[in-house]
């Protein structure tokens, strides 16, 4: 089956066709970052307006990059949460015009079991089938959650942020530090010549009676608390003119947050053999790094998605229609924006 996927659901207006679940025949990404970056985060309002203005843009050549026509298309997918709902609006109302015009069926994907399958579009992946059951790690801008995962319609969540996302602790503690946005990259990049030990951040222990529902608190994450440990680290610890302080507190910042999430991922995988991992954050080249010495440590294989589809993207949205996950039929051409939709 050739899925042409449509992703709008932040500040990214993507594109992809994709056939059979599998193989990526084309992947375009619009990427906002230099509309939002002087306001050092996403305006809804901008965001969505963006995507009114290049999403028949985007879509156009990844059809044409795709080397096929539109009559080729066996179906259309697109986000329907969670995001920003303006922005997830845009894509959701272009996917449906698009799928009454051709014809074809139409495809409602969750955002985050898109990311969860994201790393399965890796050319030398083994079948999702085959590696079920897994630990899958989501970690964005917006989500960091934890997810055993034993079919496409079997997942059980056991652990999940309380507050800030991973992602935002590095937007928050790069703006503290004046960085710049978004935070992730420049600090993975600046953290690169820093001593990880020059402070000690606290991880965000959440106590065994914390209001987490059924979920083990273990198991879940809290990052507020540390992007206050810096602003009061750096109120009592100006920094000098010369700034040669900056890399080493921010490789400890980040060592704080990824120290977090390996730890938690390290509980979670109980007797599974696998960790499948995907969001932005996922790009992160110091995490990537300490989750490889987990497998190793712990002798189980590591799936990281591809850096093409760490973020948000649309393979991964076509991808998952393509193996017949996710919802259609009347269903789908009904569906409005769920900006608040759980991963399970």
């Amino acid at each position: 089956m050739i899925v042409l996927g449509i992703e709008s659901s932040c500040d990214e207006t993507a594109a992809a066709v994709v056939k059979d679940g599998r193989d990526v025949l084309s992947s375009v990404i619009f990427s906002q970052i230099h509309l939002h970056s002087p306001y050092g985060g996403v305006v809804p309002e901008i965001a969505s307006r963006s995507h009114v203005e290049v999403v028949p843009s985007v879509i156009e050549e990844a059809v044409s990059k795709s080397g096929l026509e539109w009559r080729d298309l066996d179906a259309i997918a697109v986000t329907y949460g969670p995001g920003l709902a303006s922005s997830l609006l845009v894509g959701i109302s272009m996917a449906k015009s698009l799928a009454l015009r051709l014809n074809i069926p139409l495809w409602a994907i969750n955002h985050l079991h898109g990311h969860i399958y994201s790393a399965f579009l890796a050319p030398n992946a083994i079948n999702f089938t085959t590696a079920c059951p897994f630990l899958s790690l989501v970690v964005s801008g917006g989500h960091t959650c934890l997810v055993r995962v034993d079919d496409f319609d079997e997942m059980k969540l056991l652990g999940q942020t309380v507050d800030d996302a991973a992602g935002e602790a590095f937007d928050k503690g790069a703006t503290l530090l004046g960085l710049g946005y978004p935070g992730g990259p420049i600090i993975d990049k600046t953290a690169r010549t820093g001593d990880p030990k020059f402070i000690k951040f606290p991880q965000g222990r959440l106590s065994a009676k914390a209001p987490v529902g059924s979920l083990d608190p273990s198991l879940c994450f809290s990052f507020s608390g540390l992007k206050t440990a810096l602003r009061y680290y750096l109120e009592s610890n100006p920094i000098s003119d010369d700034r040669h302080e900056v890399p080493s507190i921010v490789a400890s910042y980040q060592e704080a947050i990824i120290g977090a999430i390996v730890s938690r991922c390290e509980k979670a995988l109980g007797e599974m053999k696998l960790l499948v991992t995907g969001g932005g954050v996922s790009l992160n080249s110091r995490l990537r790094e300490r989750l490889q010495e987990l497998a190793d440590k712990k002798d189980i294989k590591l799936m990281q998605t591809p850096p093409a589809y760490c973020g948000d993207n649309a393979a991964m949205i076509a991808a998952l229609a393509g193996m017949n996950h996710g919802i259609t039929g009347n269903a789908a051409m009904s569906i409005d924006a769920e900006p608040s939709l759980r991963i399970v």
